[in-house]
C-alpha cells in the first residue's frame, strides 16, 4: 500500500489550462452525456452504479463519440471556472466509458494496459495514454485529473466526481455535471461514498477505508489525522459513532473489478 501511495500521481499544474473568462455566461451542452447515463447507468449491489457496457447500441456509441468530438473542439478557455470544472469532469468520465466499451468484455479497467509509462507499476492501465486532443494538445486521463482538475480547483471532492470504472471507485453520477449543478453533485457524491462500505467501515473492530485516501493523502490533509477529519466531516450518524475515538486507520482496500452491469 505504501508503494502504491508513493507512485500515485501528484497534482502537477499545467499552465496551458489556467486561462478562463470569469465574465462568461456561456453554457456547454452536456445533454448527450446526460441521455447516455440515464439510459445505461444502473444501480447495482452494494450501492454501486454500474454501466451496461455490453448493451450500448451502435447509435448510442456514435452519439457518445460525437459528444466527445464536440468537447475536444470546445475552446474551453472562453468559459468561466464553473463551466470548465463540469466540462473536465464529464470529459474524463465519458472518455473512460468509451474506452471501456472499446475493450469490453474485460474484468477490470486495469486489463486495458495501454500506458507507455514504465513506472506505472501497480497503476498499469490506460491512464497515461494520450486519448484525445483538446485545443491541439494531446491529453491522457491522468492529465485531466492530476494536471487540470486537482491543481486548479484544489478540492478533495474531485476524487468523488471522476470515475475510473471500478467497483471500488466513487459512483459515476446518474446525470451530467453542469456549471449549475456541480457543487450539489460533488457534495452528494462525497457524502454517499464516505458513508458506503467502499469509503469507510468498521469491521471486527478495525477501521478500513478506501485506498483513495492513501494514494491521495495530500488532498485529505496530508496525514491519517487529516483523512479521519475528512471522514468525520461527512459521516452520517452510524459512521460518526464508529469513528468516535479513532486515531488511526487499520487498513486500506480497493476493488478494481469493472463496474459492469450484465442486465
Amino acid at each position: 500500500m505504501f508503494l502504491e501511495a508513493a507512485l500515485a500521481p501528484k497534482a502537477d499544474p499545467w499552465p496551458r489550462w489556467q486561462a478562463f473568462d470569469a465574465a462568461s455566461t456561456a453554457v456547454i451542452d452536456h445533454r448527450p452525456w446526460d441521455r447516455f447515463l440515464k439510459k445505461y447507468l444502473k444501480p447495482g449491489p452494494g450501492g454501486v452504479n454500474r454501466v451496461a457496457y455490453g448493451r450500448v447500441t451502435g447509435d448510442d456509441r456514435l452519439a457518445l463519440y460525437k459528444y466527445l468530438v464536440t468537447l475536444r473542439l470546445t475552446s474551453i478557455e472562453r468559459f468561466n471556472r464553473a463551466e470548465q470544472r463540469a466540462y473536465w469532469i464529464n470529459l474524463y468520465n465519458a472518455l473512460t466509458v468509451r474506452l471501456v466499451m472499446e475493450f469490453h468484455p474485460i474484468n477490470s479497467i486495469k486489463d486495458i494496459d495501454i500506458s507507455s509509462n514504465p513506472l506505472s507499476g501497480v497503476f498499469s492501465g490506460p491512464w497515461d495514454r494520450k486519448l484525445l486532443d483538446v485545443g491541439g494538445e494531446p491529453l491522457s486521463l491522468n492529465d485531466i485529473e492530476h494536471r487540470i482538475l486537482r491543481p486548479i480547483w484544489r478540492d478533495p471532492r474531485i476524487h468523488y466526481a471522476v470515475n475510473c470504472a471500478a467497483v471500488g471507485c466513487p459512483n459515476l453520477q446518474p446525470l451530467a455535471f453542469t456549471g449549475a449543478n456541480t457543487e450539489a453533485l460533488l457534495d452528494h457524491a462525497a457524502q454517499n461514498y464516505v458513508n458506503s462500505p467502499r469509503g469507510a467501515r468498521v469491521e471486527d473492530g478495525r477501521l478500513i477505508v478506501s485506498k483513495i485516501y492513501a494514494w491521495f493523502v495530500d488532498d485529505f490533509g496530508g496525514s491519517e489525522e487529516g483523512v479521519l477529519a475528512h471522514l468525520r466531516h461527512l459521516a452520517e450518524p452510524t459512521l460518526a459513532r464508529a469513528l468516535e475515538g479513532r486515531t488511526s486507520i487499520d487498513d486500506y482496500e480497493y476493488d478494481w473489478r469493472l463496474n459492469d452491469s450484465r442486465s
